[in-house]
């Protein structure tokens, strides 16, 4: 049984990593009171391109430095915001005691992704994983996806499970790789932020949650040869 798990936002929470990182930002360079509203809102849970993103910041707030040079020390830093709950941990280490593998399948950096991981706990948590930059194709792409199996010491011929947030990226993409997917819905969380709802998938998505860790209780709870079709 295979249950392959989306990073950012569904995992781990990034976008608490990103108001930390812009907190931090924003105080180190004195950029002023509305500061981090302007970097949350212009990050867009992460749906901006990254390079755009850190032109828009230096651009903004005058700053010397160049694009990269910003969003290279970004890189840096933001594994070290990321925080993964206790819970969730736990849940992956039953899943796996239960008889699943468990892997990550992200899009994303190597190097920023790869720190996520191990800082989060995550590492020794799961089978494996697949990076998109690190295997030159990004999800909803079903390369990555049976990368991302293949990693795990498995296949997806016996069928298996997509967790994640992105309705394209994650579901879609699933689908098409011939798995069964859970989405979760962060419509309040982002609303809570003041950040437009991410859309929802179109009908095929096999489950509905709003927290991973409902997720990892429905499967948890599986039996069977069949728990992966």
């Amino acid at each position: 049984m295979l249950a392959l798990f989306d990073l950012d936002n569904t995992l781990i929470d990034r976008l608490g990593a990103y108001r930390r990182w812009a907190a931090e930002f924003a105080a180190e360079r004195a950029l002023g009171a509305g500061a981090v509203p302007w970097l949350v809102a212009a990050d867009a849970d992460g749906s901006v391109p990254m390079e755009l993103l850190f032109t828009r910041i230096r651009d903004r707030f005058g700053l010397p430095e160049s694009a990269g040079e910003l969003w290279h020390a970004y890189r840096a830093r933001l594994p070290h915001l990321i925080r993964c709950r206790p819970e969730v941990l736990d849940g992956l280490e039953r899943l796996r005691a239960a008889g699943w593998t468990v892997g990550i399948v992200t899009n994303g950096m190597t190097d920023n992704q790869t720190g996520k991981i191990q800082h989060s706990g995550l590492a020794t948590r799961v089978n494996g994983w697949a990076i998109s930059e690190a295997e030159g194709v990004r999800k909803p792409d079903a390369r990555l996806f049976e990368i991302g199996a293949a990693r795990c010491g498995t296949s997806l011929g016996d069928g298996g499970w997509m967790v994640g947030d992105d309705a394209v990226n994650d579901i879609t993409g699933g689908r098409g790789a011939g798995l069964r997917t859970i989405w979760i819905d962060r419509t309040r969380e982002l609303e809570r932020h003041g950040l437009a709802p991410a859309p929802a998938p179109g009908p095929g998505c096999d489950r509905v949650v709003t927290d991973v860790m409902t997720a990892i209780a429905f499967l948890a709870g599986l039996r069977g040869p069949g728990a992966g079709r």
